[in-house]
C-alpha cells in the first residue's frame, strides 16, 4: 500500500487534534485548561479596543457626565441583580466548555476518515490481487 500525502496529512492532523484535546480538556493539568480558556477570551477581545478623541466642548462635557451617571446606575443595577441571583441560587452553575466538545468531534471525524480510508485501500488492494490471480 502506498502512503500518500493525504494519508500523512490525516495522521498528522489526528495526532495534532488529539494533543490539542488533551491540552484543552485539562486532562494532564488543570492549568492547561485555564490557559486555554484565557486564550480564547483574550483572542475574542482583541478586536474590541478602539480609541477616538474629540476636542472637548459643552455638549461633550454634558454627554460625558450623563454617560458617567448612566454607568453608575448600570453598575448599581448589575450589583442588585447579582445579589438577587445569589439569593435565589442554591447550587453553583458551571459554565459549559464547548471547545473540548468541538475538538473531540473533529478528532472523531478525523479518526473516522482514517479508518474509512484504510478500509477502502485494503479492499482495493484485495480486489487488485484477485484480478491478478484470475488473469
Amino acid at each position: 500500500m502506498e502512503v500518500s500525502r493525504y494519508h500523512k496529512f490525516l495522521r498528522v492532523s489526528a495526532v495534532l487534534f488529539a494533543m490539542m484535546l488533551v491540552f484543552d480538556s485539562g486532562f494532564l493539568s488543570p492549568f492547561t485548561k485555564e490557559l486555554s480558556n484565557n486564550t480564547i477570551y483574550y483572542v475574542a477581545n482583541l478586536g474590541s479596543g478602539v480609541k477616538v478623541t474629540v476636542p472637548p466642548n459643552e455638549v461633550n462635557t454634558l454627554t460625558a457626565q450623563i454617560a458617567e451617571q448612566q454607568r453608575e446606575l448600570d453598575a448599581r443595577e448589575a450589583s442588585l441583580a447579582e445579589r438577587e441571583i445569589q439569593a435565589r441560587e442554591y447550587n453553583e452553575v458551571q459554565e459549559t466548555d464547548y471547545s473540548t466538545y468541538v475538538l473531540s468531534l473533529i478528532l472523531f471525524i478525523l479518526t473516522l476518515l482514517i479508518v474509512t480510508n484504510y478500509i477502502l485501500d485494503w479492499n482495493r488492494l484485495r480486489q487488485m490481487r484477485y484480478e491478478k490471480a484470475a488473469a
